[in-house]
């Protein structure tokens, strides 16, 4: 039980993450200011979020939580973990006047699109409780 409420309670973690890296790069693109390792921090948390989330989603599978609408919802949401990390992981190898903040926009809007749609995928709300 106390996994479901830590891996329902982490979505929101998730979320206030995804904003902040959304919001941070449309701030970047916007004002075309360098980028910044602000920038490379807020998504590297976002991405861990994502993740520490996935593995506690794992757990309670191996707990015997499984039924089969579970099955989309976990796809899309190891979905959303790759693709949070691929901009980070990129941007970390460019050279520094090769970075920009558009590719972050991108990659958190289809991100926050993948947790989303694994979220409804389970019939749940996403700002909901998981017991709703």
């Amino acid at each position: 039980m106390i996994f479901l409420q830590a891996h329902s309670g982490v979505r929101y973690l998730v979320l206030l993450f995804a904003a902040a890296t959304l919001l941070y790069a449309m701030f970047g693109v916007a004002t075309g200011r360098p980028y910044d390792k602000r920038m490379r921090v807020t998504a590297g948390l976002f991405a861990a979020t994502l993740h520490l989330n996935v593995l506690l989603g794992l757990g309670l599978i191996f707990m015997g939580t499984f039924y089969p609408a579970l099955i989309g919802h976990i796809f899309m949401m190891v979905a959303a973990a790759v693709v949070a990390q691929i901009v980070p992981s990129v941007m970390r190898r460019r050279p520094m006047e090769e970075r920009t903040y558009l590719p972050h926009v991108v990659n958190t809007l289809v991100t926050i699109g993948l947790v989303v749609g694994g979220i409804m995928a389970i019939g749940r709300s996403v700002f909901g409780s998981a017991y709703s």
